[in-house]
Parts: C-alpha cells; structure tokens; sequence
C-alpha cells in the first residue's frame, strides 16, 4: 500500500492588492503525492506556481490569502494548526521548500554556519552546537559542497555552489515532502545538471521521501519527474506521466507548450515550431468560460462565452484533463491539423 506524503484538496488562494481587488492565483487545486515519488508542476509565467508553492507551507503572508481547501502533510491538515506549531514542528521536518531565485535567498552579511545553526537551534535544541555542525558538514559532503563553506559568507561561492547549499539547508531535517521551485533557473548547463542529480540522489537515499519540482522548462522534467500537472491561469490543465503529457498531450494548452519547445535539429525537419497567441486572462477578473478559448485554435469565437467551467475529466489510469472536448475529439482535431501543415510542406 503507498503511503502519501501530501493530500491537497480544493486549495484556493488569492491576493488582495491595494485597491481591495482580488487576483486568484490559486483556483481550486486538488493534488496527491506518493511516497518515492516526484511530481512535476509546469507552466508558463505567472500561472501560479510559485503562488501555489508558497500556499502548500502556509506562507500566508499579505498580500497573499488563504481562501479554502485542506492541507494534509503526513496525514495533519496544517492549515488547522496554530502558526507557531505549523513554524517549529512541520516547516523544515515534514515539508520543505527550496524558494525561487535561492542563490538571491542568503543573507550576504551572514556565514552559512549562522544559517545552519539558526535552522537547528528551532528544531533541535537538544544538540550541542558542535554537533549541530558535525550534521551541516554530513549534508554538505553528501552535496558535494566543501567544509570551508560553513565557514564562507554567500558572495564567495559560485552560482552553483550557493544553490546546492540552500538545498541542504532546506533539506537539512531530512523532511517528507521537498517543494522546489525552480531550483535549476540562472544556473549554467553543467550546475543545472550536478543540481538535479543530487536532488534525485537525495530521493534514492530517501533523505527526502517525497519532492514537487516546479519550472517552466518541460523538457526538464522528463529527467526528473514521475508524473506531471500543466498549470495555467491559476488552475490544472492536465495530469499524467512524465512520458505521457510530454510526448502524448491531450490538452491544447499543453499540446501548444510542446509545439513551442525547440528540439534536436534532425527532428526540426519535421516539425513547425509556433507560439501560443496571446496572454493569459487576468486573473482579477477570471473569464467565466475555459480559461483558454481566447487562444485555442480549437474553441470557435462564437461559442467562447457559453464555455462552462469544467472539473479536470479522468480518462483512466491517472491521466486528467480539463477541456470541453473528449480526448477522442481533441486527437481527431490534431491529427486533422498534422495533416494539414505536412501538406502545406512549411520548411520548404
């Protein structure tokens, strides 16, 4: 029987700006993680993934709002406890969170020991400061990270390296759930690659049971994850294996996303490379209908305001999507679409 680690249910959250109006980043998600496991959340910017990264720990902090839903981090719906639990017994031990933009995340004043000790004088006062320092330097070899780095202030370690230790500072307690927001983003090829490899060894060794990988780059996470959603305007579009949603999408939106990814040169040959026309609604005022009509190829202009908003459709063996055609209907439309752009020999 597997064991889930995280149980999110009808998760809705907004932001009030300062005219009062209400932008809803976060529009009724529902996700389940699996022991062992990682799931891919993927999406163009300003969708809401990082709004619903931040949502999943509790960092209700203005201008950002719980609105409703559950929250259940092994089997505890955090959002019933009181702030101060939620701070010193689940953040860091139970669920973790690598932020957006970590190399930015260290306070250039500090040491990255007064982080370490900071981290571990919350949540484990039982030990002695030595070691507190014995444990960073047991992390920070598994990372590959030197021990002259407890001792360094973060502008003397590379891009790289100041990554990789905000990775073992947020994984540190070794916690149940590792949400990391776009942790590879600003690094070059060779340290995107030495990151996602010790993400991934951190889950073989099971120091983390369980990881959400947030970015926008889907090729990406065919190396990383076991299944992935497609967000879009707040809300999941899409939900399937990694093999499935990259190389077989069903919604228009995802199928338009991998449309628009370059691939190797010999495959260009035989595909046209396009854009997604457009822009996502404002999320102030969300359209009524499907959220993407506006730039579907697929939705005719004349029937885009009787859209109704339709729950993610389950078409069997974990595979969702969120449109008002079938999944027969959909692959008839690309086939007919394929067909058509391989007579219109567009690279000759």
């Amino acid at each position: 029987m597997t064991t889930k680690t995280l149980i999110v249910k009808n998760l809705k959250t907004y932001y009030k700006t300062r005219l009062k109006e209400k932008v809803c980043a976060v529009d009724d998600i529902s996700l389940e993680l699996e022991e062992g496991r990682v799931l891919g959340i993927a999406g163009e910017s300003g969708c809401g993934k990082s709004t619903l990264a931040l949502s999943l720990m509790g960092f209700y902090f203005p201008p950002l709002n719980f609105k409703s839903g559950t929250i259940e981090v092994d089997g505890v719906d955090i959002m019933k406890l009181p702030y101060e639990k939620l701070r010193t017994d689940y953040l860091g031990t139970k669920i973790a969170y690598i932020p957006q933009a970590a190399m930015n995340a260290l306070n250039p004043t500090l040491r990255i020991s007064s982080f370490v000790l900071d981290v571990l004088r919350e949540h484990r006062p039982d030990l002695t400061k030595e070691q507190m320092l014995n444990l960073a330097r047991e992390k920070f070899e598994f990372l590959h990270l030197p021990e002259r780095v407890l001792s360094a202030y973060p502008n003397e370690l590379s891009g790289g390296m100041k990554q990789r230790t905000v990775i073992a500072l947020s994984s540190m307690l070794n916690p149940k759930v590792l949400i990391a927001d776009e942790p590879s983003s600003a690094l070059d090829v060779t340290s995107q690659k030495i990151v996602i490899a010790m993400l991934k060894k951190m889950m073989d060794d099971q120091f983390v049971k369980s990881m959400i990988f947030i970015t926008h780059e889907l090729p990406l996470l065919r190396h990383v994850a076991d299944d992935i959603v497609i967000m879009y305007a707040g809300e999941f579009v899409e939900k399937g294996t990694a093999e499935e949603v990259i190389f077989d999408p069903i919604h228009p939106y995802s199928h338009a996303l991998m449309a628009s990814i370059i691939v190797p040169e010999e495959e260009m040959k035989s595909k046209q490379l396009c854009a997604i026309p457009g822009a996502p609604p404002n999320l102030k005022n969300v359209p009524p209908g499907c959220r993407f009509a506006d730039r579907c190829s697929f939705a005719e202009k004349k029937n885009k305001k009787e859209f109704e908003r339709i729950p993610l459709i389950h078409f069997g063996n974990g595979r969702y999507s969120r449109c008002i055609f079938s999944e027969s209907e959909l692959r008839e439309k690309y086939a007919k679409k394929a067909a058509k752009q391989h007579s219109e020999n567009y690279y000759e």
